[in-house]
């Protein structure tokens, strides 16, 4: 092959350190659009963020430059720094370590964003744990809960 083409699409979710509430409604669009702004600088595209008081939803579209924990590492490292820098909130702001990251296919990428986009009416249902858990178990990935939430 005379060049590199790709398609990855990832679904990635992540929390607040100790799931505490620390995205308020007045922060979140600026949040989103700030992530999607660090994915645009790092030549990804964030197709939806969203999600709720205590944890993201991200769709990234990668290059092959890129693997997906640099990825995700790039946006949760600056937009926690973001976060502490323009005084978002009363506490030190930062992510919990680890991640999930969920592959996406060409096919599901506009059910996947309807997903994100529906994070608030879909947590009046269903917490946060809930839906990692089933995540986990809808993708095959073999968990101890003992380590699950840090």
């Amino acid at each position: 092959m005379a060049a590199t083409f790709t398609s990855m699409y990832i679904h990635f979710v992540f929390s607040t350190k100790n799931r505490e509430n620390l995205i308020d409604n007045k922060m979140k669009s600026h949040l989103w659009a700030y992530m999607g702004g660090i994915a645009s600088q790092n030549k990804m595209v964030a197709l939806a963020v969203g999600g709720s008081g205590n944890h993201i939803h991200m769709l990234l579209s990668i290059p092959a430059a890129i693997s997906p924990s640099k990825a995700i590492q790039l946006v949760k490292a600056n937009s926690s720094k973001w976060i502490n820098e323009e005084n978002h909130n009363k506490v030190r702001f930062s992510w919990q370590v680890g991640y999930g990251g969920f592959t996406v296919s060409p096919r599901q990428i506009e059910k996947v964003i309807n997903y994100i986009q529906g994070q608030e009416e879909h947590h009046r249902i269903k917490t946060f744990e809930e839906e990692y858990v089933g995540f986990l178990k809808d993708s095959g990935i073999e968990y101890d809960e003992r380590y699950l939430w840090g």
